[in-house]
């Protein structure tokens, strides 16, 4: 039996793809929440965005993304690459489709994950999802496995999986007043991490004395509006073209504890918990509410995911902007690359992920992007 997704060789009654990370058979059931008709086909349009979580699929949803292209051809002499990663052709062992992989929902929206130059496997993961509409409606999901705990590498593909399911459908307006948008997104925002922590624990051996956990961050844009949420110290940045750019999350971690205490951030990331993390996902979690904040965009820029082993060699927002502007492109696929390549060039210690999408605003103003609300963002 070999994985649908990477062709892969399977284990009996494996729930999980070893090499990929995709789930097989009835596992998908523990990731993905049930939906209900009510009163009309599934997929009836709601109108506009639910008060709540809709009973069902509206046709706003977000689409599936698309089928993997299959296996990647051989780098060496292009041939084709079997099950056990050797080339048909060459012989040549090909690398996991797991260490490096790359998402592009939409023409808009596109991320990368790569396992990076000093790692043996890659614990990252990343899910997207867009509308067609280039600025319609996106989500981008990223996931850090811990590293010093067991099988984080499928528990973090699975839990991003997991969120992307919750987030597929719009986000929900409320009874008509910030506050109650405000309390109903983050509703959702909550269910997407606890949907993400529940197949996190699915894919965890229950004697493990190391269970599997992870960092979570997710951010969803609707036209001009980003709105995220984040558990550990994945991050999320709005970097426009021209303003100025912004860190959206703030870190669950010893180095943001410090920096909160006074300590200079550049020390503060540099020392030697600079990434012990106060809050992750996971069988061993003590506290899976998410932090959330929102915030209006009234210019052209890119919205970012990524893991911390992308920042750490750039994690003031100028110097990531810098980073953006170097690779002299609009195309997102490309620009993950060029951040990918940036990262390993500059060490590659960790495994990397940057996912983006680019949004594009014309005939506002710049009015003054604080995020929101109370001008900080807000626990969940």
């Amino acid at each position: 039996m070999n994985c649908p997704s990477c062709r892969a060789a399977l284990a009996p009654g494996a729930r999980f793809c070893e090499n990929c990370g995709a789930q097989l058979g009835d596992a998908a059931a523990v990731a993905a929440p049930a939906a209900t008709t009510v009163g009309g086909p599934f997929d009836d349009a709601l109108g506009d965005a639910p008060i709540s979580a809709p009973t069902r699929k509206p046709a706003s949803a977000l689409p599936d993304p698309p089928a993997p292209a299959g296996r990647r051809p051989c780098t060496e002499c292009g041939g084709e690459v079997g099950p056990d990663l050797y080339c048909l052709e060459c012989g040549t062992k090909a690398p996991s489709e797991r260490d490096h992989f790359e998402e592009q929902p939409a023409s808009w929206v596109a991320g990368v994950c790569d396992k990076a130059v000093r790692k043996n496997r890659n614990e990252d993961a990343m899910a997207l999802l867009a509308g067609a509409e280039p600025g319609s409606r996106a989500v981008l999901i990223v996931m850090d496995g811990v590293s010093n705990s067991i099988d984080s590498d499928v528990a973090s593909l699975a839990g991003a999986r997991a969120a992307r399911e919750v987030l597929r459908m719009p986000l929900p307006s409320g009874m008509g007043t910030p506050e109650s948008r405000e309390a109903a997104v983050r509703k959702v925002l909550a269910n997407a991490a606890a949907a993400a922590n529940t197949a996190i624990v699915a894919v965890t051996d229950p004697d493990s004395p190391n269970p599997a956990s992870a960092t979570f961050t997710a951010a969803v844009l609707e036209g001009n509006r980003i709105t995220w949420a984040n558990i550990g110290d994945s991050r999320s940045y709005w970097l426009p073209d021209a303003g100025t750019p912004l860190q959206l999350t703030v870190d669950d971690s010893v180095a943001q504890a410090q920096i909160a205490a006074g300590v200079a951030r550049d020390v503060a990331e540099n020392g030697p918990q600079a990434h012990a993390i106060t809050k992750w996902l996971g069988r061993d979690s003590e506290d899976q509410t998410p932090t959330v904040g929102s915030l209006e965009v009234t210019e052209s820029g890119w919205l970012l995911t990524c893991s911390d082993g992308l920042w750490n060699y750039a994690s003031e927002p100028d110097a990531l902007a810098a980073q953006v502007r170097a690779a002299g492109t609009t195309d997102p696929a490309t620009l993950a690359r060029a951040l990918v390549a940036f990262a390993n060039d500059s060490g590659g210690h960790d495994n990397i992920t940057a996912a983006l999408a680019r949004v594009d605003v014309t005939g506002l103003g710049q009015n003054d992007q604080t995020p929101t609300p109370g001008g900080e963002p807000s626990d969940g």
